[in-house]
């Protein structure tokens, strides 16, 4: 066995260590027999850890969701709290809003929570006092109370909450979703049920109420959260970051490990999903933590210290992704051993070079050069995989609760040192590779590209692991940085936030700070320019048009905002709001609005009313199921507590309890929150009756309330919400899940396609910037779509449709592979944007495979629309999907000829074909990937309809 040079990062001391693989211990595989230290893996085992409870975390959540609960219910059955509100019969809302905002999350959520109820109630207040306004102008002054009416309903009601769904719509963020349930909530309360408008009168008594039940909801559910076993999530952050360090060296040294052995039996198993698993859920829980944490850095006069932890996250996320160009060369190396002909058994140290040595002569010498052809790899591969598996064990904070950062001074050096051995040794090795390929012989196109394919499997590895080091020394800078900044703090505690003179400099980060995203800087509707050949049509176009017809183009394209989805929503939830309102601006109907509590029919309008059907669906089955067994618990509670404001009072508080639990730990947020909302409805508002703590309300029996007919009324009006939100749904620009994703996947697939319609290479070897359409930065934007996309399948799911069920597995594994392919992209986006200039070298491989790039990407870009179509026409178009794969060996022999022939390759070093080795790994995966695609369409829609086919 061969022995590699290892640098101790620690220490920086350099030694020699026999390097053995084989399976690793750490995912369960069985071990060999032989000597016990040569069966210890190279790259250690993986380090204990002491995981915390999650589940006592969530248990005590529900505890003092429950414990703010009952301090909110203090505002209906303590007289002294119930008297600073007024005589009203809303003074549920101070324990509805507690449930809204519960306590059982973190000190920044809470701070984003305060900051958002504020902007609720100030729009909710600026809403009530204009709409009253306009009431008394058009009513007492100019003696119009009809129209005054109507413009208080088209304008502040439809337009109000209109523009309340539409931000819900835009933002699609929990927090944001509840605020505007409140804002919602309190706009109803004011324009529908008090009277103030409909009377042409100004009461600011409504307005205040609202405002101090907000008030005391927010501060019960503030003071439980930060007094109560308080949440950090800076501390989350610093836990997530440790996790995620522990789990990227995991999966570092088994990637490398798996690739070098040549043996993909470790990444198939169930243990290394799970870890995958695990270490994607890190990613998203770091963002999530990162968001709050900024409001507590924010709050404490750390802004930079934030801008130092994102920075941190980013190049996380960073390191994440050269993880994948791993995974992705280690794939194309299994996919080529696996390839029929190529004589070889996976396993051990069996693999790229042996691939190699089953396509040339089969000489006796040969045979000794092949087998140790990748040993050099191997040993400079694991040498430097050790050396940073050993700084990430340690990375990147000590034990809580303090979370110190741990930063050994010597890890620096020792990382160039690693880093200078890998860059010595790696030329080597690859050279060898190639050298026994025996270049110079003759050989079909097909061995050729099988010998380049194996070069570029190597190089793209090779140079992503060599990445994945040059990122870690940035991230040892960081931490350095945060190190200094959390604990001496140069420059002070700040608050440029508040400084709102100077609120323009205050929103800008510090100069060295790069966003998590730098694609993601953009809005979220890409303001792309049109291709130079859709700009000509139009010019072309347009020459033929008449002034008239050229006026009427003009007010279509300035008109584009209104052809919006989101902007129908928005206009149909508007339309939906004014006329359920409408009952309550009209004296014959009012007394029936009032009777069965309208308002909050309203409000289940606006809880229901969703972009698509199927949304409507879920939220309406949730909220019909919650109000109805909200209901039932609330006329048990009042039978059983015998109208007795303890007894109401307990079991008041075991309701809290359950339903904390289905909020915070099964996560059904809406259904939790549904149920509470009709108790406190029947419940809380049945004890205000039976104290006389009313304001001119004598229905539903006066001071001797019948619960079931208060529950009755509560059902009527939930359903006839819900109803009216599922009827506006689909009978105003009605818009299907199912179509939707049909038609997102079609254009995601085409503008994928768009992007190879010219080379992406040609860009870098000219030096200029493609158009916005075939540009690969906008790869940000795809992946936002793809997100959204996500959401749309799991609410077509909930769609009826009478010809089959919903196929969400089958749609599931097509957004699954698009992600791959957007995955891809990422990747070739990362290679081309990594140097600005072009190497001579690099320059003259580029030009030298001009003509076989452009084939290739045209092959791509038609698979791309004949997928798109396939889709949008629900017909199998499998025959018709050419293969990419002679194409892609027609440019993998090119690259072998031109390092076999061309006098210029003398000036193209191993560096310069990086580039394209990683374009050749891409159009592989791609390749393989629309191939998959295609196969999942044709079980999809293979089978015609005679329906279908009919000429009608």
């Amino acid at each position: 066995v061969r022995q590699a040079t290892l640098i101790l990062p620690k220490t920086g001391q350099r030694i020699k260590r026999q390097v053995t693989l084989g399976y690793s211990p750490r995912f369960g595989f069985p071990q060999s027999n032989g000597n016990a230290e040569e069966r210890i893996p190279l790259l250690g085992w993986p380090k204990t850890q002491q995981k915390p409870s999650d589940t006592s975390r969530l248990l005590l959540g529900v505890l003092k969701c429950s414990i703010a609960y009952f301090l909110g219910s203090l505002a209906t059955f303590v007289p002294a709290i119930a008297t600073m509100l007024g005589q009203q019969d809303g003074k549920h809302m101070v324990a509805t809003i507690t449930v809204y905002f519960h306590p059982a999350r973190s000190q920044g959520s809470m701070f984003q929570a305060m900051m958002l109820a504020a902007l609720a109630f100030a729009y909710a207040a600026f809403i009530g006092s204009t709409s009253m306004g306009v009431s008394i102008l058009f009513g007492r002054v100019l003696d119009l109370v009809t129209l005054g009416h109507a413009i208080v309903l088209i304008v502040f009601v439809g337009g109000g909450l209109g523009l309340v769904g539409w931000i819900k719509q835009r933002l699609g963020d929990p927090l944001v979703n509840i605020s505007c349930s409140l804002t919602s909530l309190a706009i109803i309360t004011v324009l529908t049920k008090e009277g103030a408008v409909q009377a042409g009168t100004f009461s600011v008594d409504k307005i205040v109420q609202v405002l101090k039940m907000i008030v005391m909801g927010v501060v019960a559910s503030t003071a439980v959260s930060f007094l109560i076993y308080p949440v950090s999530a800076r501390v989350d952050l610093r836990e997530n970051l440790i996790a995620f360090t522990d789990s990227l060296s995991e999966v570092l040294s088994v990637t490398t490990q798996s690739f070098l052995a040549g043996s993909e039996d470790e990444l198939k198993a169930p243990q290394y999903r799970t870890a995958m698993n695990k270490y994607k859920g890190l990613l998203a829980s770091m963002e999530k933590n990162l968001t709050e944490a900024k409001y507590e850095h924010f709050v404490a006069g750390r802004e930079r210290e934030y801008w130092l932890e994102a920075k941190l996250v980013s190049c996380m996320q960073r390191l994440a992704q050269n993880i994948g160009g791993l995974k992705n060369a280690a794939t194309t190396q299994f996919q080529i051993l696996a390839q029929p002909g190529m004589g070889l058994s996976v396993g051990g140290h069996q693999g790229i070079a042996t691939a190699a040595k089953s396509h040339v002569a089969n000489e006796e010498s040969e045979n000794e050069e092949s087998e140790s052809a990748l040993d050099p790899v191997s040993r400079s591969g694991k040498s430097l995989a050790f050396t940073l598996r050993e700084i990430l064990d340690d990375l990147p904070f000590g034990a809580g609760p303090e979370y110190r950062v741990t930063l050994n001074p010597k890890y620096r050096l020792s990382l160039e040192e690693a880093l200078k051995l890998y860059n010595r040794s790696r030329e080597d090795a690859l050279s060898r590779v190639y050298r026994y390929t025996k270049i110079n012989e003759e050989r079909s196109v097909d061995v050729e590209a099988h010998f380049e394919e194996i070069a570029a499997s190597c190089g793209v590895f090779s140079y992503a692991l060599q990445d994945f080091a040059v990122e870690m020394k940035y991230y040892l800078n960081i931490l350095d940085d945060l190190k200094l900044e959390s604990e001496e703090r140069p420059k002070g505690r700040t608050w440029d936030w508040l400084k709102v003179w100077r609120r323009s400099q205050a929103r800008k980060p510090p100069m060295d700070y790069e966003p998590l995203n730098p694609l993601d800087e953009e809005a979220d509707e890409p303001r792309t320019a049109p291709s130079p050949w859709h700009q000509r049509i139009n010019s072309i176009e347009r020459q033929k048009l008449s002034r008239t017809a050229a006026l009427r183009y003009r007010i279509w394209k300035a008109l584009a905002i209104f052809r919006r989805d989101d902007t129908k929503y928005a206009i149909k939830v508007g339309a939906g709001a004014a006329l359920y309102a409408l009952p309550s601006f009209l004296r014959s109907t009012r007394p029936t609005y009032q009777k069965f509590r309208g308002e909050w029919g309203l409000l289940s309008y606006m809880l229901v009313c969703s972009m698509t059907i199927g949304a409507s669906n879920t939220t309406g089955y949730a909220r019909f199921f919650g109000t109805c067994l909200g209901a039932v618990c609330a006329i048990v509670s009042w039978e059983l507590s015998g109208e007795n404001p303890y007894a109401l009072a307990a079991l008041g508080w075991i309701m809290s309890l359950w339903t904390a639990y289905v909020i915070v730990v099964l996560g059904k947020g809406p259904l939790g929150r549904f149920i509470m909302l009709t108790y406190n409805l029947s419940a809380l508002y049945a004890y205000s009756v039976s104290i006389k703590d009313l304001e001119d309300d004598d229905d539903e029996s006066g001071i001797s309330p019948i619960i079931s007919e208060i529950a009755f009324h509560r059902v009527v009006a939930v359903l006839s919400g819900c109803l009216w939100g599922l009827i506006i749904t689909r009978l105003i620009w009605p818009i299907s899940a199912r179509q939707k994703l049909k038609d997102g996947l079609s254009l995601l697939w085409l503008r994928m396609g768009l992007i190879w319609k010219r080379p992406p290479l040609e860009c870098r070897l000219h030096g200029k910037t493609s158009d916005a359409y075939v540009d690969l930065a906008e790869e940000s934007r795809l992946h936002r779509f793809l997100s959204q996309l996500e959401k749309v399948k799991d609410s077509a799911a909930s769609e009826v449709d009478l010809r089959s069920p919903f196929p969400g597995e089958a749609y599931g594994r097509l957004l699954s592979g698009t992600g791959g392919m957007l995955d891809s992209f990422h990747l070739m986006n990362v290679m081309i944007m990594k140097e600005s200039r072009v190497s001579q070298g690099e320059a003259a491989i580029l030009e030298a495979t001009t003509n076989e790039r452009a084939q290739l990407s045209l092959r791509i870009s038609h698979l791309f629309q004949v997928m798109a179509s396939s889709i949008k026409l629900e017909y199998a178009l499998t025959d018709a999907l050419p293969s990419i794969d002679h194409s892609r060996d027609r440019l993998l022999a090119k690259i072998f000829g031109f390092r076999k022939g061309d006098k210029t390759a003398v000036i193209a070093s191993d560096k310069d074909f990086a580039l394209l080795y990683t374009y050749a790994l891409v159009t592989g995966q791609l390749g393989k990937a629309m191939k998959d695609l295609g196969s999942e369409m044709d079980n999809l829609f293979g089978t015609l309809e005679e329906d279908q086919l009919k000429l009608q």
